[in-house]
């Protein structure tokens, strides 16, 4: 029997009678992360009269949606004389024994960061535990308000999103939110003049069609943080994580062989971070904001930041959680935009098609957030970055902190030193 000196009331459960029971510990699998990351209630047919709920002004819009949310904006971006046409689709999640369970995903559209007409931002919040949503909803407010009154932001994004995520993972830990248990991950996107920079932090996912000859071809600007990577599974085991699937945990498997496959084919058990001598947080990512139990064992809100200068090849960017990708590749989400001109339809039809999906393999489908971004009239002639907006490369990098990195040996805590990004660690064409 488990024990575990702790008595923190999760799913009206202590603490200590939720780990011994074995019903629970077997309700990890298929779960994305902190106890029931996917464990969330709809299916609520697509409605094209259902808005849900959002907040909107004159920059931008910000929205958690009860049900379903799908909206249509354009907005131009002067320095490079081209447009981003968006829309945003959010609904919650369908789970027979919790209907009444929130939607804890999240979503912020913010334009004009700084007063500047050409710099524009997109993020997802997928929130999980206890108080997911409550977190997820302190992070999409306070990341960007972060972003806006950083002076540097224009100047050095990179730096800036660093600085953004590690403050608002320390203001959500000194809030009135509960984060022991909860937190939420956070896929974003900058759009600043010809420049697109996506800040990581966990499992949520942002894609980018790009023209190849007669092909539409998906690159991910992101990278899932999980332990089936390998450069993150050594990070967090050098911060004292013990890195074991649920059936390695119940003595199913040999808890000695480290070893879990790919996340396509162990997605159903997959590697999850435990402490040394006890049976939680039991996360299967290895970055989040909020988690400060998490944290101690190496599950940080340090971002991966990837950078690409954008062309007339690029035709739209799509921003995630990873309801969306638990079942659907990038390529196809990428293919589904492709068919359909207005992003609305877009998102209707990636959300219809990730709920059929997770009811074909499962009883439940999780919440779902999606962005899609038309990339409109930008020419590869374009103006050159004005308004202070920095220039960059234009292939496609990752920054970030692997295992193989020096300076990320001190990522065991998410509560560091605002301190210089690391280097780059992963360029692709």
């Amino acid at each position: 029997m488990i024990q575990i000196g702790r008595s923190i009331e999760y799913f009206g459960l202590h603490f200590d009678e939720f780990l011994e029971n074995s019903s629970f510990i077997s309700g990890l699998k298929n779960m994305g992360c902190v106890f029931c990351k996917c464990c969330k209630p709809c299916l609520r047919r697509f409605d094209e009269n259902d808005t849900g709920n959002r907040e909107s002004d004159q920059h931008g819009v910000q929205g958690m949606a009860a049900g379903t949310e799908k909206l249509l904006e354009v907005v131009s971006i002067p320095s490079h004389n081209y447009n981003l046409e968006y829309s945003v689709l959010t609904q919650k999640g369908y789970y027979p024994d919790s209907p009444d369970k929130d939607n804890q995903d999240s979503y912020c559209i913010k334009m004009q960061l700084q007063s500047n007409p050409n710099a524009h931002f997109f993020g997802v919040f997928d929130g999980h535990g206890q108080f997911g949503t409550q977190c997820s909803k302190f992070v999409k407010d306070r990341l960007v308000e972060r972003l806006s009154n950083d002076p540097t932001l224009l100047e050095d994004p990179v730096k800036a999103y660093h600085n953004a995520f590690l403050a608002t993972n320390d203001d959500l830990h000194n809030s009135v939110i509960d984060d022991t248990m909860s937190g939420t991950t956070a896929i974003t996107a900058l759009v600043a003049g010809d420049i697109l920079y996506v800040a990581n932090v966990g499992d949520s996912r942002a894609v980018i069609a790009v023209k190849d000859g007669s092909q539409i071809v998906a690159r991910d600007l992101s990278r899932d943080q999980t332990p089936f990577r390998k450069d993150e599974y050594e990070r967090v085991k050098l911060c004292g994580a013990r890195v074991l699937s649920v059936d390695q945990v119940e003595g199913l498997k040999d808890p000695n062989i480290q070893m879990w496959g790919d996340e396509e084919t162990e997605g159903g058990d997959p590697p999850r971070l435990w402490v040394q001598n006890g049976m939680y947080p039991g996360t299967a990512f290895t970055r989040s904001v909020g988690d400060s139990t998490a944290e101690n064992i190496g599950v940080i809100a340090v971002p991966e930041v990837s950078v690409v200068r954008l062309t007339a090849d690029h035709l739209f960017f799509v921003v995630a959680s990873d309801g969306v990708f638990e079942f659907l590749s990038s390529q196809a989400v990428a293919n589904m935009v492709a068919r359909y001109p207005d992003p609305r339809d877009a998102c209707s039809k990636i959300s219809e098609e990730s709920c059929k999906l997770w009811l074909t393999h499962e009883n439940r489908t999780d919440d779902i957030t999606i962005i899609v971004v038309h990339i409109k009239g930008l020419s590869n002639s374009g103006a050159e970055a004005t308004d202070g907006i920095t220039k960059a490369d234009a292939k496609l990098t990752i920054l970030g902190n692997g295992a193989s990195d020096t300076s990320g040996m001190s990522y065991c805590s998410a509560r560091s030193t605002l301190s210089e990004p690391s280097r780059p660690i992963t360029s692709v064409d």
